[in-house]
């Protein structure tokens, strides 16, 4: 392959995307939300693209991965037609009262809830409906809401990684490297059960002083379903949902398309949802986030500016796959700490994408990548958009009680997540070390 020369357009594309990440890194700093900086960066790179003659508008458009946005769409569209079920808060007060009382069981029994969750939902969704919850449960027992929001994040952040829908970062490596539903679990489900149960075992020890404390007995009424119909019928298409997903490279459907199925069904699961009510909770500034991110991306790969990068990296995973494969998991791990998972596999699945057009096998690098950053964003209270969604509301539940011992600071994140961080990633480490032949076996 002919050696790539840094030229002017590559130089104009790196600008715009450093500027872009600087801008989504330091969103709490200037107050500008990652959306609106998303969506300045894409609009940059489309006229600088113009300008240097290497991205076009209708470029930008055939960059954004529709696969993964009508995919995130669609299942915020099916929590948001759930939600007002009141099915989520009968699970999470029954989960409470089974506890009897026992803090660590009622961790472990909210966590386990919101991981199984995330394998289906996405963990950023499984935390928005459950962080509320939490607070309520643990307000109703006079106990400190702190450790179970932080294990709800955390478990659900680390069981993610399971699953091809289980964490947006899996959304694009999946659609970017045609990886099915049962590949990414067969390959992914076992190391991630491992790290989970290790994320378990960690909290206890994490979290002894508040889980040894002895809670008052439940003040909480019972809580009921709402709309026991519809709540049935969700559960019901879930199911369905999930054997779609299973067979979805048989029958020849995109993921994208057995969400929008399932979606499509529970609208007219109930006569009386309306349609602004089902959308209600759709995250719609994440998905605008998502579309800039994704021009902006474009625009550098465009350039060929990301090839010229790949270029540096090529000879080392040439020489030495597994070196290259834990250091892609460890550098990943520890920037997605730093600076939200997403940019970072946005920015790697082109580079990634780019050696495997030069006959590297890659397939170990994609399993490196999903688990380096899932397990990263562990680390701090920025890792990840779950983590930045448990922070507010332990900051909110702070300003309503005026007791700022109740808000999750950035120094309190630090110190129980980025243990939980490098525990897993160690434990990751091993597997892939061990048994690297399996995760050798091409993707597809």
């Amino acid at each position: 392959m002919q050696e790539l020369v840094m030229n002017q357009g590559m130089i104009a594309s790196a600008v715009v995307l450093a500027v872009t990440f600087i801008g989504i890194f330091t969103e709490q700093i200037h107050g500008m939300e990652r959306s609106k900086v998303s969506s300045a960066g894409a609009v940059a790179m489309v006229i600088v693209g113009q300008l240097y003659g290497f991205y076009e508008p209708m470029a930008a458009v055939e960059a954004v991965d529709w696969n993964v946005i009508f995919l995130l769409a669609a299942m915020m569209t099916v929590v948001s037609i759930m939600i007002p079920t009141g099915g989520f808060g009968w699970m999470a007060y029954k989960l409470a009262v089974f506890s009897k009382g026992r803090l660590y069981l009622m961790l472990v029994l909210l966590g386990t809830a919101v991981t199984v969750l995330s394998l289906l939902l996405d963990n950023v969704t499984t935390v928005v409906i459950f962080g509320p919850l939490i607070v309520l449960v643990a307000q109703a027992q006079k106990v400190n809401p702190i450790p179970y929001l932080l294990a709800a994040a955390l478990l659900s952040d680390t069981g993610g990684v399971g699953t091809l829908v289980g964490d947006p970062p899996n959304l694009m490596i999946g659609s970017a490297a045609d990886i099915s539903f049962n590949t990414f679990a067969i390959r992914m489900g076992p190391p991630v059960f491992v790290c989970w149960l290790l994320v378990l075992v960690m909290l206890r020890f994490l979290f002894h002083k508040q889980l040894s404390e002895k809670p008052a007995p439940m003040d909480m009424e019972e809580v009921k379903i709402k709309d026991p119909q519809l709540w049935r019928a969700a559960i019901v298409v879930l199911v369905l949902m999930t054997i779609l997903f299973i067979l979805h490279n048989t029958l020849h459907w995109e993921p994208w398309f057995v969400a929008v199925l399932g979606m499509t069904i529970l609208f007219f699961a109930s006569k009386r949802l309306l349609m602004d009510e089902a959308v209600e909770h759709v995250e719609t500034p994440l998905l605008i986030f998502f579309i800039g991110l994704f021009v902006v991306i474009g625009g550098v790969e465009h350039s060929q500016f990301l090839t010229y990068i790949g270029q540096f990296i090529q000879p080392f995973a040439e020489s030495n796959l597994l070196g290259a494969t834990i250091a892609l998991m460890w550098v990943g791990a520890v920037l997605s700490a730093a600076i939200d998972n997403i940019p970072f596999t946005a920015a790697m699945i082109p580079i990634i994408l780019g050696m495997e057009t030069q006959g590297i096998n890659v397939a170990p690098m994609w399993w490196g990548l999903a688990m380096g950053v899932g397990l990263g964003g562990n680390g701090t209270h920025i890792g990840s958009t779950a983590n930045v969604f448990i922070v507010t509301v332990s900051e909110r539940l702070a300003r309503q009680e005026n007791d700022p011992s109740l808000a999750i600071t950035p120094g309190l994140w630090f110190k129980k997540g980025a243990p939980v961080m490098f525990g897993t990633l160690v434990v990751a480490t091993i597997l892939f070390t061990v048994f690297f032949d399996w995760f050798t076996i091409p993707v597809n």
